[in-house]
């Protein structure tokens, strides 16, 4: 797959992503509604936190991230299981809208570098690009749809 289409792919994803939390009210924003296991800004720093995992921990290449990030936003936590030194709404944004030009910056010409073995069987950082791609359109998804349960 082309490089400039993966890279394009993701700067669109992430495009959307900021254009919803833009969309989030500032009370809204680590309200857990009914029915949801976490609030936006934990998806947003979920989104964050994997797709530095992706990209760099399952390339074989130093994160981007502090690890407490991990603590707060990795597979398995929650909000209701923060401590102090939770990361503010705005870092999490400017991260966010910084972050693809980071990986472009980095993988530009690298996408065939072979990947650590993973869960997704993924044997290049362009195939863990793809299923990182996947991964935030889901969390895109639940942030869409927490939007209209919290806006109602």
């Amino acid at each position: 797959m082309r490089e400039a289409f993966l890279f394009g792919a993701m700067g669109m994803l992430r495009e959307r992503v900021l254009e919803l939390a833009d969309k989030c009210a500032p009370q809204h924003r680590t309200v857990q509604p009914p029915g949801f296991n976490n609030n936006i800004l934990w998806h947003l720093g979920h989104i964050l936190t994997v797709t530095d995992g992706i990209m760099y921990g399952l390339s074989g290449e130093a994160s981007q991230l502090p690890a407490s990030y991990r603590t707060f936003f990795g597979n398995g936590t929650k909000p209701s299981d923060w401590g102090d030194g939770v990361p503010s709404w705005e870092t999490i944004i400017e991260q966010l809208k910084g972050q693809p030009q980071q990986i472009i910056a980095h993988f530009t010409g690298r996408l065939h570098q072979a990947a650590k073995e993973n869960f997704a069987n993924a044997e290049t950082a362009g195939e863990l690009l793809q299923v990182n791609l996947m991964h935030e359109h889901n969390h895109a998804g639940s942030i869409n749809a927490m939007l209209k349960v919290l806006n109602s």
